[in-house]
């Protein structure tokens, strides 16, 4: 992948943000709280999350088992109260994969709502993040791709 560079000073909060996120563990979710706005949205392609109570369990139990992660940024944009920020994430996870690291690009959407998100979309590939990486669904996803490109 060619990767661009980011031009942080233009989109002070997508380099606040990328760190906040290259920085979370399970160790330090009370962080969340100085991201996040209380009446925040979070969608994904398998969540869609109201509030941040509700989004800090959420990540809570998506990084109790999670063995690494880390995100790098190709392009950004920042505007008023919103922003874009395509990404590279590099992660490893017990339960997918057996823990290899797995790659995965996608985009996130921000809004921001009195200094915090309040909206977070995270566009990604599900297939690339999880289905093709387990025995079965993996095999399965391989076959209906060979089908569909003829």
């Amino acid at each position: 992948m060619n990767t661009v560079a980011m031009d942080i000073e233009a989109a002070p909060r997508i380099a606040q943000f990328l760190n906040f996120y290259n920085g979370l563990s399970s160790h330090n979710m009370q962080l969340l709280d100085s991201l996040y706005h209380t009446d925040v949205v979070f969608i994904d392609p398998v969540h869609e999350i109201h509030g941040r109570k509700a989004l800090n369990q959420y990540f809570e139990h998506a990084y109790a088992r999670l063995q690494h992660c880390e995100f790098s940024g190709s392009a950004c944009m920042e505007q008023a109260d919103q922003g874009f920020l395509s990404w590279r994430m590099r992660f490893a996870h017990q339960a997918i994969g057996n823990g290899k690291i797995i790659e995965v690009e996608g985009c996130t959407v921000l809004r921001w709502q009195d200094g915090l998100i309040i909206y977070h979309r995270d566009y990604y590939d599900l297939n690339d993040m999880v289905y093709r990486h387990l025995p079965v669904l993996g095999w399965l996803t391989g076959k209906v791709k060979q089908r569909m490109a003829g």
